[in-house]
């Protein structure tokens, strides 16, 4: 079988490229067929991801139209000769699918009718994870030994690419429940601790209020203060909760809002030193933002920190994010505040995810810093 050729090499070097570039796996199949297409010469292909219970969890397919995916109804199941794609040992290719044993001689009505075929699994660590399916060869009757050899080498790929956005996604929904878990755990730490001591208070003012009026105004000037203090950590932690809108304001522009609305419901001093001409990265610098939000949180309601200085700048290509606050300190390495605080976790999750690199250091006369260092968006 001849070699692919520099040039077909370099059209899948550049079409892994592409797809490696996309983040959700839906994205990175969509790319892989649609590669597949371009790079097999074929007038349609599709890539079928196994369910386990006989049928296709995902079928994507290019060359066709939306009308006409639509036309053909509901995924195909994996009984006939798709099916045959997913559990055999190597590719496949014919000039004449119709001659294939496991063919079963008709279309739904909808389909077009199709001869030359090239089919190719996907293999992760010995297991079958998907297939390429390639028909109707462009300008020729069959599919050439070049063809396959290049689709093999897309596919060895492919099991690569789609093990990665499977397993960036899997971190997404674990950084999701990481944060679900923190924001319950600040709820039960904080604020229903305040609202319990609310009620409490509630009900020592009734106690009093008949038989010593001067208790109970100090008890309702204490239910004063608790309320107005449960009423800022829930705006606070709504405020980060609302998604931040980068694409309008920027990384800094965002940033500055929110310290803005943390100055005003902690009365904190927290000085903002940012760099207006860091190059724009949506994806980066949504985990950045959170970076610095978390910094923020922990610095002023677990750190007790009464001054905070947040910056961002650039530094040879890298944007560089530090949170410097002047409070008691911690050790990020310890396991029992790790459980309390599943805030430090969340942080080292998201600056994985974009390559960055997350720093906690003691600052010298008290206090911590949190550098994040992060690639060029």
């Amino acid at each position: 079988m001849p070699e692919p050729s520099t040039s077909a090499l370099r059209a899948v070097s550049d079409a892994v490229l592409a797809v490696a570039s996309r983040l959700s796996v839906e994205d990175v199949l969509q790319g892989l067929v649609d590669e597949a297409r371009v790079l097999g010469g074929a007038r349609y292909a599709a890539l079928g991801i196994p369910d386990g219970a006989g049928g296709f969890s995902r079928f994507l397919v290019a060359g066709m139209s939306d009308e006409l995916i639509a036309a053909m109804g509901p995924l195909p199941r994996t009984h006939g000769m798709l099916g045959a794609m997913l559990v055999a040992p190597g590719p496949y290719r014919t000039d004449d699918i119709h001659t294939h044993p496991r063919f079963k001689g008709w279309w739904p009505r909808e389909h077009p009718d199709m001869r030359s075929f090239l089919g190719v699994p996907i293999v992760a660590e010995g297991e079958v994870i998907g297939a390429f399916y390639l028909t109707e060869k462009q300008g020729a009757e069959r599919f050439s030994d070049t063809d396959q050899e290049v689709i093999e080498l897309l596919a060895a790929h492919a099991a690569i690419a789609i093990t990665n956005a499977r397993l960036y996604e899997h971190s997404r929904e674990l950084s999701v429940l990481s944060e679900r878990n923190r924001l319950a755990l600040e709820l039960h730490d904080v604020v229903s601790q305040k609202l319990f001591a609310l009620v409490l208070g509630a009900e020592a003012a009734a106690t009093t209020l008949d038989r010593d009026p001067e208790a109970t105004r100090v008890q309702l000037d204490r239910l004063q203060s608790l309320s107005r203090e449960a009423l800022d950590e829930l705006r606070s932690l709504v405020l980060e909760l609302r998604p931040p809108d980068l694409d309008r304001d920027g990384l800094c522009g965002t940033l500055t809002k929110h310290v803005e609305l943390v100055r005003r419901l902690h009365g904190a001093h927290v000085e903002l030193d940012l760099d207006a001409g860091v190059s724009a990265g949506p994806d980066r610098d949504r985990e950045v933002l959170r970076v610095a939000q978390e910094a923020l949180h922990n610095a002023l309601r677990h750190a007790d920190a009464r001054r905070v200085r947040v910056s961002v700048r650039t530094d040879d290509g890298a944007l560089v994010l530090e949170v410097a606050d002047d409070g008691i300190g911690f050790d990020p390495h310890d396991a029992e505040l790790r459980s309390r605080h599943l805030g430090l976790t969340s942080m080292e999750e998201r600056a994985r995810r974009i390559g960055g690199e997350l720093r906690i250091e003691p600052t010298p006369g008290g206090g911590a810093t949190v550098r994040l260092r992060a690639p060029r968006g």
